[in-house]
């Protein structure tokens, strides 16, 4: 507590002994009784003054510790000259100051790590040793809105394997999940570790989506896939139309009826690799990713835009149009979205002219509580069957005589550039339904 304060409680210490020393005289020598009245104040006195010194330094160390038992780090101790505690109130005010410093840097630490922690993008989640879980960030909270509680039986609404994969003592692994968020089945890659904390065991789930990434890759292996086939026929093409051409115009100018036969047979060579070549430039934009120009523009008048062009191509077929709210805003590309639902329309028409005598062909626009839009086309007509539901979306790939195979997979592209999803599903009328939601 530093030099002042040892020579103060020395002082004290020896007044005390000298005012016993003489207090203890005045009463061995007779006669001296107003001395001994006197002597008998004096130690009395100094008695005090010993006792409140003692008594101080004992208030000031147990300020010290409530203090530090409570966190209470504002308190400030007297050091006012000549008290005797300078130097014990400024060890204690220096010991304070210290730690009010290094729980500010823990409260900042643990404040950045908190902000970090729920500001990652990738949803994390905690399950405690009790089996409760908490959605441990922001991520976690926008892509689990569907349950209700906290334990892993709860979870079990997004995929049995998942809420399996929830449980305390789940085996801890990396793997690929499918679950169900919003209706939809998406593939994820599912995290778990394990946490050892104060109050016992824990372990954190890392949930990442992965289906958008997967679905830019596999478009992005069609295109390259288109571009490098195209390249390649066109190239091999070239010379064989060039020398069909070359050998129909030679064969022309001799008038041999022998060669009759050999210029037809050129002639339609000549034909037909015009036509291939027509044909495969035609699928070179499906190598071409969609260029999205985002903004606003109203639903109904949209919709309404692209049941005029229906009608006008298939006044037989009933159509029914169906806005949910009536009014309400899209963002997307309106130029793109109308190319994907025409292609989706009209394919809906030929489906249902072709299997019903009432063709009927309904398009659906709804803004959903999450902020998607969906646009949904069903029909009456066969529909599809379940093995070929993944198929119809690649490119080339189609089930009808006269089809080429390019439009759905377009409509895809466009509804992934946009960052939105397309299913294949049963629609109500008995057909087929595809649902966009953007």
């Amino acid at each position: 507590m530093g030099s002042n304060f040892t020579v103060r409680l020395l002082l004290r210490l020896l007044l005390v002994q000298i005012a016993l020393v003489g207090f203890a005289w005045s009463l061995m020598t007779p006669g001296l009784g107003a001395t001994r009245i006197i002597a008998g104040l004096i130690a009395a006195g100094t008695c005090w003054l010993l006792w409140a010194h003692v008594q101080r330094t004992n208030f000031e160390v147990a300020r010290f510790v409530e203090a530090l038992r409570f966190g209470d780090y504002s308190v400030h101790f007297d050091r006012g000259p000549g008290s005797g505690f300078e130097a014990m109130g400024q060890a204690f005010d220096s010991a304070i100051r210290k730690l009010r410093d290094e729980r500010r840097m823990a409260s900042d630490e643990l404040g950045f790590l908190e902000a970090l922690v729920n500001d990652t993008p990738i949803p994390l989640l905690t399950v405690g040793d009790e089996g409760r879980i908490e959605l441990a960030n922001k991520a976690a909270r926008r892509l689990f809105t569907e349950h209700q509680g906290l334990t892993p039986d709860d979870f079990r609404i997004y995929g049995a394997t998942f809420a399996a994969r929830l449980e305390m003592d789940a085996p801890l692994r990396e793997e690929v999940l499918i679950l169900t968020l919003g209706g939809r089945a998406k593939r994820a890659i599912v995290r778990s570790a394990a946490l050892t904390r104060l109050s016992g065991r824990a372990r954190v789930v890392i949930v990442q989506p992965i289906q958008e990434t997967l679905n830019a890759v596999e478009m992005a292996a069609q295109t390259d896939l288109v571009r490098v086939l195209t390249h390649e026929i066109l190239n091999s093409l070239t010379p064989v139309t060039s020398l069909a051409a070359t050998t129909s115009t030679l064969l022309s100018q001799i008038d041999d009826p022998r060669l009759d036969d050999a210029r037809i047979a050129v002639s339609t060579l000549e034909r037909r690799a015009e036509g291939l070549a027509r044909f495969i430039n035609s699928y070179r934009k499906v190598a071409s990713e969609p260029v999205i120009e985002r903004r606003k523009f109203e639903a109904a008048p949209f919709a309404a835009e692209m049941a005029r062009l229906f009608k006008a191509e298939r006044p037989d077929v009933t159509l029914d149009l169906v806005l949910e709210p009536p009014a309400f805003a899209v963002d997307a590309d309106p130029d793109l979205m109308a190319q994907a639902m025409i292609n989706l329309l009209r394919n809906a028409g030929e489906a249902a002219t072709g299997h019903s005598q009432h063709p009927q062909v309904r398009l659906e626009l709804r803004r959903l509580s999450s902020g998607e839009v969906s646009i949904a086309v069903g029909d009456n007509g066969p529909g599809v069957p379940e093995e070929l539901r993944r198929d119809v979306f690649l490119p080339f790939f189609t089930t009808r005589a006269t089809g080429t195979g390019v439009g759905l997979n377009l409509v895809r592209q466009i509804v992934f550039a946009h960052g939105g999803t397309i299913e294949l599903k049963d629609d109500a009328l008995g057909g087929a339904r595809f649902e966009m939601l953007i």
